[in-house]
């Protein structure tokens, strides 16, 4: 298969000539059983996928994947899935619909190279079997490319986990024994002053810079593990994984929605400008106001939410920006500023995915500055950190998140990935103890 390009592949079946096939899905309700019981170390390709309203999705086993390359990726990844939906026959309650889970790059150009081996550009799979919880049940579907495989495999795995539920998560932390920076304090300086420079003279208005942290573990981490105590400290959170069998997990626990799709509404928010927690409610308050009368903090959570504007207004009828509000997290605490629409026509979410990506909180302004001055002076490859992570459906619908608050795992290594963003009045030291703080909420879980 040919990733650079883009392909879609149905594992167990053969595609036609134009690339479509018929998927058949069928669902059943469970009880007693947790999402995540369908997962064990067999497992080479997993997804995992939460909201903080309560949607959770679990899945194993590749039944259709899609990948693409290059600038058209978004378009190929669009074609193919609605030539592969086209012939979805789904047998059960809506909620408990086949999905495509994944990610793409934040670079369209990215090959895959430790640790990010077994992600391309991007790749989205449709599980064989997968389990999705909402407050309204929990449902075991199974997908094939003919109706027999599909209602076996969904008999199969009923009668597994109605007699052995599974144990869910060992709850255990890997431990750390040693943490390796990529970037040293004084080439963040330097990479700091570079991107101010380009601001003084007018080629950028704001760019985000990341930071890489190998962390080396004690032992095996058990990434669902982690994940369910990254909700329990962040219940306000989305969670995620997604590894494909082929190399490692990326995972994490992102603050920020990137865009939320259900036939032509579509909601999505401002994040940017980042404070800690205080020790007591008071010092909270004090924190808020500083960022709040702050004007770098104003002006830069300002240019996101004007970006975010510019980029929905072609794809929407109206467009409503809410008043700015606090998102408080365990370690810190964000401006925040929700922002919804109406679509003027029908559009898939890939299609709103790729407009907005990245936004100025993960990239900058302008956008062609900011991802040259990104590509010059970072020294690791950012993979999918900062990029779209999430799901679509047959009718185009979905929701993703920004891959912030994360990290890559491989074996008994964790990779780990935070930012900041600068602007004109941005300090290198400041911006250095925001980056440290974001590395945190993923960190404190591995200890």
């Amino acid at each position: 298969m040919d990733r650079s390009s883009g392909d879609s592949r149905l594992a167990g079946g053969t595609n036609g000539a134009d690339g479509a096939a018929d998927l058949v899905s069928r669902s059943r309700e469970l009880e007693g059983v947790a999402a995540d019981a369908i997962l064990d170390g067999s497992a080479a390709a997993r997804v995992q996928w939460a909201t903080p309203d309560g949607l959770e999705l679990v899945g194993r086993g590749i039944a259709v994947e899609f990948t693409a390359g290059g600038t058209g990726r978004f378009d190929r990844l669009r074609d193919r899935a609605n030539r592969v939906f086209s012939g979805l026959v789904h047998d059960g309650p809506e909620p408990a619909r086949p999905r495509a889970v994944g990610g793409v790059a934040f670079h369209d150009g990215h090959e895959p190279t430790p640790p990010w081996t077994g992600f391309p550009a991007a790749s989205f799979i449709v599980p064989r079997v997968q389990v999705v919880r909402t407050d309204d049940g929990t449902w075991l579907t199974a997908v094939g490319d003919r109706a027999g495989e599909a209602d076996d495999r969904l008999e199969r795995w009923h009668d597994r986990l109605t007699v052995s539920p599974g144990s869910g998560p060992s709850g255990s932390t890997p431990g750390v024994a040693a943490t390796r920076r990529t970037t040293s304090p004084a080439e963040w300086t330097t990479q700091v002053d570079t991107a101010l420079e380009r601001i003084a003279d007018g080629r950028l208005r704001k760019v985000v810079l990341a930071q890489a942290l190998s962390v080396e573990l004690e032992g095996p981490i058990d990434v669902a593990a982690t994940l369910e105590q990254l909700g329990r400290q962040y219940p306000n959170c989305y969670r995620f994984s997604i590894g494909h069998g082929t190399g490692g997990t990326f995972f994490g626990a992102p603050p920020e929605r990137l865009v939320s799709k259900r036939g032509q509404r579509v909601e999505t928010e401002a994040l940017a400008g980042s404070v800690p927690r205080g020790e007591t409610p008071a010092e909270d308050e004090d924190h808020v106001e500083r960022m709040r009368g702050d004007e770098k903090f104003q002006h830069e959570h300002g240019l996101v939410v004007d970006a975010i504007r510019e980029q929905l207004a072609p794809f929407a009828r109206d467009l409503t920006v809410s008043e700015q509000t606090i998102r408080r997290l365990a370690t810190i605490q964000h401006l925040q500023t929700p922002i919804e629409a109406t679509l003027s026509g029908d559009r898939h979410v890939l299609e709103i995915v790729e407009a907005l990506h990245p936004t100025p909180a993960v990239g900058g302004v302008p956008p062609d500055a900011a991802w040259e001055t990104i590509r010059e002076t970072e020294s690791f490859d950012r993979g999918w950190y900062a990029a779209p992570v999430g799901w679509f459906d047959a009718d185009g619908d979905g929701e993703f998140a920004v891959g912030l608050r994360s990290g890559v795992a491989t074996d008994e290594q964790v990779t780990l990935f935070a930012g900041s963003g600068i602007v004109a009045d941005s300090d290198p030291d400041e911006e250095w103890d925001e980056v440290q703080l974001k590395f945190r909420p993923v960190l404190d879980e591995l200890r």
